[in-house]
């Protein structure tokens, strides 16, 4: 489905993202894929309904990420002291003196940088899934959304969270708030998201919808 080339023509020519090679690629059917003759690597894969999904997926992201910040998280008990905690206690907590900073770093990374990334591709990808011509600036919205890829980090902090836990179960009672359960739904979502989103099939749509 894709044929190595020389440059000759730059307008339909594709980057392997793994291995450079480039590639002309000519429309690819709904439910193939399109893969990079030198390494294999997967160019595009168009999937029925993917735009539905990933606005439906992103939209749900965001509610999790509203109930994972404000729900209490965790209620530790130990000697008959107990202590709730929420997100925002966890950024807060660093607040005071040198480890300002870090405070600053916990909310973006963790809260802010998702929530931001979530908001562009429903800016991006919603209006094409009803039909609409994409709103301006789209596709400069969806470059945001893969710079901030490697910065969202909520999976980052709940696999820390459950490190953490081991270490202090055995201290003290730890009761899981519906936060935790919420920012574990969020981390779940999000990976399905990705999956179903086809960076390519967005930007030809973006290009040609903006085009037309």
């Amino acid at each position: 489905m894709t044929n190595p080339l020389p440059p000759d023509d730059l307008g339909d020519l594709v980057a392997c993202l793994t291995c450079d090679a480039l590639h002309r690629l000519g429309a690819v059917p709904v439910g193939a894929r399109a893969k990079c003759t030198r390494c294999g690597t997967v160019l595009m894969a168009p999937r029925a309904g993917a735009m539905t999904r990933i606005v439906m997926l992103a939209a749900t992201a965001l509610v999790l990420m509203v109930a994972a910040v404000f729900f209490p998280f965790l209620d530790l008990s130990a000697a008959g002291l107990s202590q709730h905690s929420s997100v925002l206690d966890a950024i807060t907590a660093f607040s005071d003196g040198l480890l300002l900073p870090l405070s600053f770093a916990v909310a973006l990374l963790i809260v802010i940088l998702p929530a931001l990334r979530l908001l562009a591709i429903l800016y991006a990808i919603a209006p094409m899934m009803i039909g609409y011509h994409p709103l301006p600036h789209a596709q400069r919205a969806f470059r945001l959304v893969q710079v901030l890829r490697p910065w969202a980090m909520a999976e980052i902090f709940i696999v820390g969270v459950a490190v953490a836990l081991v270490k202090v179960a055995g201290l003290a009672t730890v009761s899981l708030g519906p936060a935790f359960w919420a920012f574990a739904a969020l981390v779940l979502v999000t990976a399905l998201k990705d999956n179903f989103m086809c960076k390519l099939t967005v930007w030809k749509t973006l290009e040609n919808r903006t085009a037309s």
